[in-house]
């Protein structure tokens, strides 16, 4: 259901509640006058009267919830055009496929690559823009990936329409959604002329020659880290939240960073933003946005790590939109197990441990509806707590 039809059913409910408590209170009134001598019918209009004004108390709150969730989707869809502006202006040519390889969405830079419009690339299989050798490999590489479940790359003859081929290498990474039902393919293609310092057998993967005797930060739970303008800020070790606030002052998180993934405050548009450890400890790495922008190299390993946060936004803009609190709540759960799962013999360990306090703000409520939410769960067997405190989910 939209937005705009869920507001226009909750004020025609107000409509409809306020209009039962006037007529509740007009028969309430003639029964009183009606039939001094008798008691059973004043008591039974006084009970539906303290019903209706109940029903009125929770129609408040619901009122308020709807705010709160529509204030959070208009931040969230402000950031998540954020991450859109950067995918389209990123330099190299990125695309999204599914386990097939048909296109789901392809920036500007690939559009230029394969000389095609981004709207006709959409739709159309990667493979027919490989020379015939090359395609004929394609589905086999496409098992491959799905198999092994991990990054690949090779080098491929890419074809673009009306030019003459040219030899590209393919990086590609598979991407479960939030609830694991769905996979896509994520592609980096660029053209080897321009990606000669990838050749050199190590698949381009060692973020950690990468980030060698860059300036590293440590800090602890609770601490506040500064967002100096310009500065991009790396995940090295544990979890940070990124959290903003409402016109109500209440906290809303936006985000949960783990180890690898980029944030800084040139990547949003709030206008309050603020990045707090929830870890133990912390260890970030500290790059100048001139920098990123001044190697390809940077720039080709952090941008699949900002589309990972492109789709943490999504989810959460997603799960906003639940209308009940128990949907938001099991929707987060079921991240959280993916995101920081940890498998044991109880179940599935959750290694961020994040307060009733976190959980709510995560799904737009209050701190005691997540406790009596967690005491049901706990009463059930769904969930369970480790000496540590840490949350395990039971398979």
């Amino acid at each position: 259901m939209s937005a705009e039809m869920f507001d226009s059913d909750l004020k025609r409910f107000i409509q409809q509640l306020e209009g039962l408590q006037g007529r509740l209170d007009q028969l309430y009134r003639c029964v009183n006058t009606a039939n001094e001598k008798s008691h059973l019918l004043p008591s039974a209009f006084k009970e539906l009267g303290m019903a209706s004004e109940e029903l009125q108390v929770a129609m408040e709150e619901l009122l308020t919830q709807a705010e709160e969730s529509a204030a959070m989707q208009v931040k969230l869809a402000a950031e998540r055009q954020r991450y859109q502006h950067l995918f389209q202006f990123l330099p190299h040519a990125y695309l999204e496929t599914d386990t097939n390889g048909k296109i789901i969405e392809a920036n500007q830079a690939a559009a230029n690559l394969l000389n095609v419009s981004q709207r006709f690339l959409v739709g159309k299989p990667l493979d027919i823009y490989l020379i015939k050798s090359d395609r004929r490999k394609f589905p086999a590489k496409l098992i491959q990936i799905q198999q092994r479940n991990l990054q690949q790359e090779w080098i491929a003859q890419i074809q673009p329409r009306q030019r003459e081929p040219l030899d590209a290498v393919l990086r590609v990474s598979p991407h479960c959604d939030f609830d694991n039902q769905s996979i896509s393919l994520h592609w980096i293609v660029q053209d080897i002329r321009d990606r000669q310092p990838m050749l050199r057998g190590d698949n381009y993967d060692n973020n950690t020659n990468l980030y060698q005797n860059r300036p590293r930060h440590i800090y602890h739970k609770g601490e506040i880290i500064s967002l100096k303008p310009h500065t991009t800020w790396i995940v090295s070790q544990g979890v940070i939240k990124l959290s903003t606030v409402s016109e109500s002052g209440d906290e809303i998180i936006v985000g949960l960073i783990r180890e690898s993934i980029p944030f800084s405050s040139s990547m949003t548009s709030l206008p309050m933003y603020e990045a707090t450890v929830v870890s133990e400890t912390a260890e970030l790495i500290s790059i100048s946005c001139t920098e990123i922008a001044a190697s390809s190299q940077l720039s080709q390993t952090l941008l699949p790590l900002l589309n990972q946060r492109l789709q943490q936004t999504e989810f959460l803009l997603a799960m906003a939109g639940k209308r009940q609190v128990t949907d938001r709540l099991h929707c987060f759960l079921s991240w959280l197990k993916a995101e920081f799962g940890q498998p044991t013999l109880e179940g599935t360990r959750l290694t961020v441990r994040l307060t009733h306090q976190d959980f709510a703000n995560a799904c737009c409520t209050t701190r005691v509806t997540i406790t009596r939410l967690f005491n049901q769960l706990q009463q059930q067997g769904t969930i369970t707590f480790d000496a540590q405190r840490h949350l395990v989910l039971r398979d």
